[in-house]
C-alpha cells in the first residue's frame, strides 16, 4: 500500500461494542489518506476478533497492536512509536469522525505548509456533542489563527478539542509511565508542548464525542485516587505555568494536596515560598 499521510490512533480496552461506530465513520471519510492504528490495551472481550473481521473487509487500512494492560498513557506511547505517517490524530473509542474530517484537516495542513513550518505542533479543531453542536457551546475566540491550547482556554473557550499533531512533535513528548499507575492527564503533555509550540486554530467540528459511563472522562475522581503521582505532576506543572489568578491559587492548593498524598516536598518547586504558603492555605478548602 502507498504511504499514508495520517494515522488515526485509537487506544482500546474492552470497547468491542463501540469500535464499529468509529470504524463506520472512517469508512465513510471523503478522503482515505489515513491508516487506522488500534492499540489494544489488554482487552478481555472480543476486540481482537472484531478487528480481524474489519481488516478482512479491506475497506480501509488497519493496523492492530496488542499489549498487556498498562493504561491509556502506555497505549498512547506505543501508538506514537508505531506511527509511520507525518500526522497523528488520537480518536478515542467513544468518539467518531465527521465525514470530511480527514480531508479538511489535511487541506488545512497543506494551506499552512505544516510539515515544514517550524513552531507549529499541529491543528486544533472542535469536538462536538453532535456534528452541528459544540460540547460546551463556547467557540474559539474569533480572529485567532494560531494559539497554544492553554491560551485558547484563557481566551474564553470551554469544551474539548480535537488535535491533529505532527508526528515528529508528539513523539518528543511521551507520557511518563509511572509504576503502579495507569493514567496521566493529557493536559500534562499538552502543557509541555505549549511551552515550545503553537497550533493552527481551525474553527470546525471534526470529531463527535459521546461519553460512556466507563470512559476515562466520566470517572475523574476515581482516576485521581488511583493515580496520585500523575496528578501531583499535573498540578505542580499547572501551578507553575498559570498566571497569577484565582485559578493559580486553585492549582497551588491541589499541588500541595497531592504532594502530601505522594510524600513529595512541597517546597521543591520553582516558585516563591509565598505561593507555596498560599497553596497550603488553599488546600484546606479542597474537598473531593
Amino acid at each position: 500500500m502507498s504511504q499514508k499521510r495520517l494515522t488515526v490512533f485509537t487506544p482500546a480496552y474492552n470497547r468491542e461494542k463501540l469500535l464499529k461506530r468509529l470504524y463506520d465513520s472512517l469508512v465513510n471519510q471523503t478522503c482515505k489518506d489515513f491508516v487506522w492504528l488500534i492499540v489494544d490495551d489488554g482487552s478481555t472481550d472480543n476486540t481482537r476478533e472484531l478487528i480481524k473481521k474489519l481488516k478482512a473487509l479491506n475497506e480501509i487500512e488497519i493496523e492492530y497492536i496488542y499489549r498487556e494492560n498498562g493504561g491509556k498513557m502506555r497505549a498512547h506511547n506505543d501508538g506514537v512509536k508505531n506511527t509511520k505517517t507525518p500526522f497523528f490524530l488520537c480518536v478515542d473509542s467513544d468518539d467518531y469522525l465527521v465525514s470530511d474530517a480527514v480531508e479538511t484537516l489535511l487541506k488545512v495542513a497543506d494551506k499552512y505548509n505544516l510539515e515544514k513550518e517550524s513552531g507549529l505542533a499541529g491543528i486544533i479543531s472542535h469536538k462536538g456533542a453532535s456534528e452541528n453542536k459544540l460540547l460546551s457551546g463556547v467557540e474559539f475566540k474569533k480572529g485567532i489563527e494560531r494559539s497554544t491550547l492553554y491560551n485558547l482556554y484563557l481566551n474564553g473557550f470551554k469544551g474539548e478539542t480535537t488535535i491533529m499533531f505532527l508526528t515528529k512533535v508528539i513523539a518528543k513528548y511521551p507520557f511518563p509511565e509511572i509504576e503502579g499507575e495507569k493514567y496521566v492527564p493529557e493536559d500534562y503533555i499538552y502543557d509541555k508542548i505549549d511551552c515550545d509550540f503553537e497550533y493552527i486554530v481551525f474553527d470546525k467540528i471534526t470529531t463527535v464525542c459521546e461519553l460512556v459511563s466507563e470512559g476515562y472522562t466520566d470517572s475523574v475522581i476515581k482516576l485521581k485516587k488511583s493515580n496520585p503521582k500523575a496528578f501531583y505532576l499535573y498540578y505542580k506543572q499547572r501551578a507553575l505555568i498559570t498566571p497569577v489568578s484565582i485559578l493559580k491559587i486553585k492549582y497551588l492548593g491541589f499541588f500541595v494536596k497531592y504532594a502530601k498524598l505522594t510524600g513529595e516536598n512541597i517546597f521543591d518547586i520553582k516558585l516563591n515560598k509565598f505561593y507555596v504558603i498560599v497553596g497550603i492555605l488553599a488546600s484546606v478548602f479542597i474537598n473531593e
